[in-house]
């Protein structure tokens, strides 16, 4: 027998032997998986029954242009059907010439089908413009639609999106070269590594499919994120107050208190010491103290927006005044903290308490008088089923929150991470920010419901006042300071909409920034990473559009340019101040205890 025979032999055997080894672990990933959906807990789909009624009308609406446009439904299904024999002859045509290439492509480009396997193999190649051939059909029909509500047509368009999204050929076994490739390179491990990835994601969630997005193993927090030095100077029901060490001699005279929003955890401003907005403001001589909110359990089911603002802004600006001996805070307030700020900025404002100095505003709503991407989750029908969840629970559960953002960029949140998780068998990166994407809070079910009827769907902040705490309050009545700052990009809390909240304060010296990128990227933008400019325009009285074009643009960070508005805010120099300065007790080192409480699923 040869050497090149007995290695053939060896190899033989040890791949039947890897073989017989990975039935084994299919079989047991089987075993788990059946396990894991017997065990699924049902959760209540606030979408379904809006959704089989949404589709049911637009059925209706499009057979109904048909009986009263004849001509109409015949264009759509002759443009369609031309299409797709004229791709078929050209496929049919490249394939009679006796070589294995794909017929002329002006698809474009799409970040999804990036392999050269969709281009240039003939299979690959006419699947995916077939699929783009389908895609432009019901995007066109949806369009075409006429005999229907425009706040539901819209939601149909969202919903049909989501199904093109859905049906991409990139999310396929079959129909992905890339997962193919890596199957067959890796002798199918690849395919098996993806099912102990899809088991896992579903064990983790109680049989809801929710995609890792980042290996939460590399990561801890006080350890390798969430690490400026500091302490736990204060704690009640509602937040822990983080009193962080200063990093020079001297400060400011007055401190500064950053609200970050309870939807999400603190430390999105102190990921790493790179891009640390905590550790970047202490280097510019601040008296910094952040609010860490408690993650809410069934517990804080009558929690309402009072009791935010009672129990936590009010509460933290005197606890920061008492600890530094000031008279007046400024505060920042990012997203729906921003939000809640300017609401508290009224209700002092009518009360007579003048204890904040100064508001700077990270993209946040005040005028939701124009939702945006968001119209399709604020109809009755959606936010009934919302409100039966809370009541059931207590809570708004952090994963539907996180489900309808990541289905707002579904390409990129959901689908995307699941081909390279399940299919390509790839383990989630070592990613700090989607950390911290996927480490999300519960909200309260009453305050869940406050905000969504009174401010999202009715908007009587910015329209006739929202009745709290015995108060009417209104933008008006926002007349400190101001430094409001929005992003280009922001899907969440568009930029226009931002502006015009701020457009409607009462403040005389306001000033507004947009700065590049969405809502996260444009507000964590350090200025050594000179990455994304920004736009600046005194003038506010124009309408937004007027007032880009006549925006000056800067390159590099906007932190700088707003250090500068805050340095005219916080007072002259003195002696730095450290926690527990004053007899004040230390409770704890920070990031603290409730930041690491993890939402109920």
């Amino acid at each position: 027998m040869t050497t090149n025979t007995t290695d053939q032999k060896a190899a033989t055997e040890a791949s039947m032997t890897r073989m017989a080894e990975n039935l084994k672990k299919v079989e047991a990933l089987t075993e788990r998986l059946g396990q894991v959906m017997s065990n699924r807990q049902t959760h209540q789909q606030a979408l379904d029954g809006p959704n089989q009624e949404l589709f049911t009308k637009a059925g209706q609406a499009y057979m109904s242009e048909a009986l009263t446009n004849p001509a109409k439904l015949m264009e759509h299904q002759m443009g369609f059907w031309t299409k797709t024999v004229t791709h078929f002859m050209d496929a049919q045509q490249a394939l009679a010439k006796g070589k294995m290439t794909a017929p002329e492509d002006k698809t474009g480009t799409d970040r999804r089908f990036a392999n050269p396997l969709w281009e240039t193999h003939p299979y690959f190649n006419f699947v995916k413009q077939q699929y783009l051939i389908n895609a432009e059909a019901v995007k066109q029909a949806v369009e075409d639609v006429s005999d229907m509500d425009p706040r539901e047509k819209q939601r149909l368009a969202f919903f049909s999106g989501q199904i093109i999204d859905l049906m991409s050929p990139t999310n396929f076994l079959a129909t992905n070269p890339d997962a193919l490739q890596r199957a067959v390179d890796t002798e199918g491990e690849s395919l098996i590594k993806g099912l102990e990835n899809l088991i896992s994601d579903l064990e983790a969630n109680d049989g809801e499919l929710i995609v890792k997005l980042a290996d939460e193993s590399a990561f801890e927090l006080g350890r390798n994120i969430a690490t400026t030095p500091g302490k736990v100077v204060f704690r009640n029901r509602m937040f822990e107050l983080v009193q962080y060490t200063p990093t020079t001699e001297t400060v400011h005279k007055t401190p500064l208190l950053i609200f970050p929003p309870w939807i999400n955890k603190f430390y999105i401003l102190d990921l790493k010491e790179q891009n640390s907005m905590v550790r970047w403001l202490l280097d510019q001589g601040y008296t910094l103290f952040m609010i860490s909110w408690v993650n809410p359990d069934a517990t804080y089911r009558d929690v309402g927006m009072e009791d935010y603002i009672e129990d936590g802004y009010l509460a933290a600006v005197n606890e920061v005044k008492a600890i530094t001996g000031e008279k007046q805070v400024n505060a920042v307030g990012y997203c729906i903290a921003g939000t809640t700020l300017s609401l508290t900025l009224s209700l002092m404002k009518q009360r007579g308490d003048k204890s904040i100095k100064s508001a700077t505003l990270f993209t946040a709503l005040t005028d939701f008088g124009d939702q945006g991407e968001f119209r399709p989750f604020l109809t009755d029908d959606f936010i009934d089923g919302i409100e039966a969840e809370t009541e059931d629970k207590g809570i708004l559960p952090s994963l539907i929150m996180a489900r309808t953002f990541s289905f707002l960029r579904s390409n990129d949140l959901v689908y995307g991470p699941a081909v390279k998780s399940y299919m390509m068998g790839e383990t989630p990166p070592a990613f700090d920010l989607l950390y911290w994407n996927g480490d999300g809070a519960n909200l309260p079910a009453k305050m869940a419901m406050q905000y969504l009827r009174g401010l999202c769907q009715r908007n009587e902040l910015a329209e006739g006042g929202y009745e709290l705490m015995g108060h009417r309050l209104g933008l008006e009545d926002v007349d400190v300071p101001l430094c409001a700052i929005a992003c280009e990009t922001d899907h969440i809390a568009p930029w226009k909409d931002s502006y015009r909240g701020v457009q409607q304060m009462g403040s005389k010296d306001k000033t507004f920034i947009m700065t590049q990128s969405g809502h996260i990227a444009g507000i964590v933008n350090p200025p050594s990473k000179g990455k994304y400019g920004h736009y600046t325009n005194e003038d506010l009285n124009l309408g937004y559009e007027d007032w880009l074009e006549g925006a000056e643009f800067h390159t590099g960070s906007w932190w700088p340019r707003w250090g500068k508005w805050l340095d005219k805010q916080s007072g002259k120099m003195i002696p730095a101040r450290n926690p527990g300065d004053g007899g004040r007790k230390i409770i704890s080192d920070a990031p603290g205890e409730y930041v690491a409480k993890k939402a109920n699923r």
